[in-house]
Order: C-alpha cells, then sequence, then structure tokens
C-alpha cells in the first residue's frame, strides 16, 4: 500500500511527527546499550597489525563460511551437490566458493536466510541499489547495531562529531511533494536529530529557502548524495549566498568528482569526505583526514578480479564482497556490480590507521537528470523500491518533459502497477511525460555496465539548466 499520498496531505507539523515515530524506530533498532563499546572498539582495531587483522579475518570468516554451508539452505544445497559430484569439503577456502550474482539472490532471497533466523523479527529492507534491481535483504538487531557502530566511529568520529549531534541530510525520501514549490522542502525528523532535506527541490530558484534552512537548524555536519551537495555549492558560489559553517560534508551514493569536491568544500567551508558502501554490506570504506578512502576489514573482505581470476594491485577489476556482520544472511563472493582497484603497494597512511586503502572506486557513473524547472535529479532508484514486477529498469532523459523508462518485466506489469511507477517518477520530476518500454534484456555499455539512468538532453541545454536559465520546451513539441 502506498501511504505516500496520505502523507503528503498532512499538515507540515503532523509530517515531522510521523518521520520523528520513524525515527524513534531506527534509533532502537540502530543503536543500544553497547554502542559505544561497539564504537570504541572499532576505534581501537584501526590501529592493529596486518598480523592481528589477518588473524582477526580469517577467525570470522571460517565462523560464516562453515555457518553459511551448514545451516543456510541455498549454500547447503550447493555443498551437498559438490559431495554428490565427488568433491570434498572444501568450504573452509574462500576461493571454493563461486562467485554470487543479484539476480540469484532476488529470485529466491528467503534461501539465504539461516534456518536459525526468524525473518519476522529481523530488520527488512527492500533496496533497487544503484542498478534497478530489486532486492530483499534481512538483518538482526545485532548485526545492525554492529554496522552503525562503524559508521558512527568511520563516517562521524574521525571528523569530530558524533550521532547525538545536530546534523542534515539530502537523500531518496520524498519528504515534500515534488509538485511544491513553496518552502518548506525538509522535514525535521526529533528521533534521529535530523533535518531531512528533499532532493528533488533543488532548482536553482528554490536553492536560497535551503540555505535559510541551513541557517535556521545550524546543523553541524552534512550527510547526502553528491550531486545534491554539488547543486546546493554551485547556486551559493554562482550568487554569493553564505552558508554557515559546519564540521564536515559526508558524501554517500555516488562517486565524488574532484571539481565537486572543490566546489561543496568552498561554499560549505568545511572538507568533504567521502564514503562508499550498499545496503547489501560486502564492500565498505570511509575517508579520512589524509584524503584516504579506507576500507573496513571487520565488516567484509573484498576481492578484486576479472572473470573469475584475481587482479594485480594498481589493475582495474570488479569488486567481489564477502560481508563479516550479518551471521543471519551471509553473502559470500557477492558481485558489487562496481569496479576499481588496490593501490600497487599499501604504504602508511599519513592518518595512522593501518586500515588498508582504496586507490580507486570507479562506481556506476550514472548521468544527473533535469525537470523542466531546472532541478537536478541525481537518484532516482526510490521509484523501484515499491514491489513492482520488474528486474531490472533504465531511466532515459530524451527532452526536459520527458522520460523512457525501460525494464524487464518479471511476468506482467498489470496496469496499476504501471500507473504506480509514472506516479512515482512524476512525484519527483514533475507533470512530465512517461513511456514505458519492456524488453527482454537492457543493453549494457561497451565496457559491460549498467545504467540506471541516460540524460540525452542537448549540451546547450544542460549548460544553460546549470547556469539556472530554464530551458522551455512548447507543450507537445518533438525538439
Amino acid at each position: 500500500m502506498n501511504l505516500l499520498p496520505l502523507y503528503h496531505r498532512l499538515p507540515v507539523h503532523l509530517r515531522a511527527a510521523a518521520a520523528s515515530l520513524r525515527g524513534y524506530q531506527l534509533q532502537w533498532w540502530r543503536y543500544g546499550p553497547g554502542s559505544e563499546r561497539l564504537v570504541v572498539e572499532a576505534l581501537d582495531r584501526e590501529t592493529w597489525t596486518k598480523v592481528q587483522w589477518d588473524k582477526w579475518q580469517q577467525e570470522r570468516l571460517t565462523y560464516i563460511l562453515n555457518r553459511a554451508a551448514t545451516q543456510v539452505p541455498y549454500y547447503r544445497d550447493y555443498w551437498k551437490k559438490r559431495q554428490l559430484e565427488g568433491h570434498r569439503s572444501e568450504w573452509e577456502n574462500l576461493a571454493n566458493w563461486p562467485i554470487l550474482e543479484k539476480e540469484t539472490i532476488r529470485s529466491q532471497p528467503l534461501q539465504f536466510l539461516a534456518e536459525d533466523a526468524n525473518p519476522r523479527r529481523m530488520f527488512y529492507e527492500h533496496t533497487s541499489g544503484t542498478t534497478g534491481k530489486p532486492l530483499d535483504l534481512w538483518f538482526s538487531r545485532r548485526t545492525v547495531q554492529a554496522s552503525y557502530a562503524l559508521m558512527e566511529a568511520r563516517w562521524r568520529r574521525w571528523h569530530g562529531v558524533n550521532r547525538h549531534t545536530r546534523w542534515a541530510i539530502f537523500g531518496g525520501q520524498l519528504v515534500t511533494p515534488a509538485r511544491q514549490r513553496k518552502p518548506p522542502f525538509w522535514i525535521w525528523n526529533q528521533g534521529l536529530k535530523q533535518l531531512y532535506f528533499s532532493s528533488y527541490h533543488l532548482a536553482p530558484d528554490l536553492i536560497p529557502h535551503y540555505v535559510e534552512a541551513l541557517h535556521s537548524f545550524q546543523p553541524e555536519y552534512l550527510v547526502g548524495y553528491t550531486s545534491s551537495l554539488y547543486a546546493v555549492a554551485i547556486e551559493v558560489l554562482r550568487s554569493g549566498l553564505s552558508l554557515p559553517t559546519l564540521r564536515v560534508a559526508v558524501t554517500n551514493a555516488e562517486p565524488v568528482y574532484d571539481y565537486q569536491r572543490q566546489a561543496i568544500a568552498d561554499a560549505f567551508h568545511c572538507p568533504v569526505r567521502e564514503t562508499y558502501g550498499m545496503c547489501e554490506n560486502v564492500v565498505n570504506a570511509s575517508e579520512c583526514e589524509a584524503g584516504s578512502l579506507h576500507l573496513w576489514p571487520d565488516a567484509s573482505v573484498l576481492e578484486v578480479v576479472e572473470g573469475t581470476e584475481p587482479v594485480a594491485p594498481g589493475r582495474s577489476g570488479e569488486f567481489i564482497g564477502t560481508g563479516l556482520l550479518n551471521l543471519d544472511m551471509p553473502l559470500i563472493r557477492y558481485r558489487v556490480g562496481d569496479r576499481g582497484a588496490f593501490p600497487q603497494n599499501q604504504t602508511p597512511c599519513r592518518c595512522g590507521r593501518s586500515l588498508p586503502v582504496l586507490a580507486t572506486v570507479e562506481g556506476r557513473n550514472d548521468d544527473v537528470l533535469y525537470t523542466p524547472n531546472g532541478t537536478r535529479i541525481g537518484r532516482l532508484d526510490p521509484v523501484f523500491k515499491a514491489n513492482l514486477p520488474i528486474r531490472e529498469a533504465q531511466i532515459i532523459q530524451t527532452h526536459l518533459n520527458r522520460f523512457t523508462v525501460r525494464y524487464v518485466p518479471v511476468g506482467s506489469l498489470t496496469a496499476s502497477d504501471a500507473q504506480l511507477l509514472v506516479s512515482r517518477l512524476q512525484e519527483r520530476l514533475g507533470e512530465v511525460q512517461v513511456t514505458l518500454e519492456a524488453l527482454a534484456d537492457i543493453p549494457r555499455t561497451g565496457n559491460g555496465k549498467f545504467r540506471a539512468v541516460i540524460c540525452n538532453l542537448p549540451a546547450l541545454d544542460i549548460e544553460r539548466l546549470q547556469q539556472g536559465n530554464h530551458v522551455r520546451y512548447k507543450r507537445g513539441s518533438k525538439d
């Protein structure tokens, strides 16, 4: 049931109450009496030697592999089949496990839950990630709190802030109707001490309202999609507006390019720190004050491969991750869908931490879309978070007011499903024309990448929009 239209009809104070109730619920899941101890332990591990890390990882990995092979139906069936084919029990060695594809999990998610896990008592997440492919995930409260303790340590404490201070976020939740043209374009979540900004209203003429809200609420730090923070930054710098000084701006979900980093730092008067991760929790990394992107070896084991073979440090390859936190839904040798590289030499970082470093994270270089009023939309994955019968989807913009959604159906897409998909897009993009196109397969790029978003607007129109000048199309125009 889609409750978003009902939420949007509520007065602002009731929307804030609803958001705060959800915030208190998330706070209960994410933090508990042992959270501070977990944070301190995570910070203490950051000075371990490589020998200490190897020993810790191997003990943890051995436990997870044995649990998966004996108590998780999908993996247990795989190893039973191997034994019937005459192979000995080889699961103690990670290299002997097959690479796991997202489609395998998507088609039979409950087969990845351990038999002693009760999904009704676990945190459930239905996510499309960055590929447009929906995925069902479950986490115990213990797993959620372990994960958020690492985030507290390495997203916040590294930069002098913590979860108890006021903060702001630009994310993918539709906290305000997309058609709304008057503030507020944000909602206060008391449960998380969080000012949640809409990423769907960042038109140049509306950004001054965001600036006023930042001055009013005075958050200590900011988290958000790179494209959203950059949209605010370039308008602030162009128009001469001033922003309150923050301790740090933390980017997530999208790569950070040098020109974006510089603009965000100049506008917000603070360092910009990149993070890398995904809901599946099979690879995590965060940037330290010295500018290195450190892996979290207490959360996952990362392999960089080409095909099935590991590549040499310094060479780019596919990310294959094995999570070490989720004991109840272990994902082993999971193909992340991103590419990157280890450095040729793991030299000590100037920050003093012994956590290994990633040389590059290429990620998926999805395009930014534009609404008719000039708003930049960097991500639209929440559109596909409903349980729609869609295997994967791609959004293509051909004109300011025209979009095509290519999708690969699972079964048939009903009229109500189609209407839900179109309405979700229009809630975020405004009154635009949306064409749905069913395909047997969505073409990949030359290097095998999937692009969830493609912008085919003329370069001149994009330049005008970036300068804050609206490009107008006549209704029905094909130009």
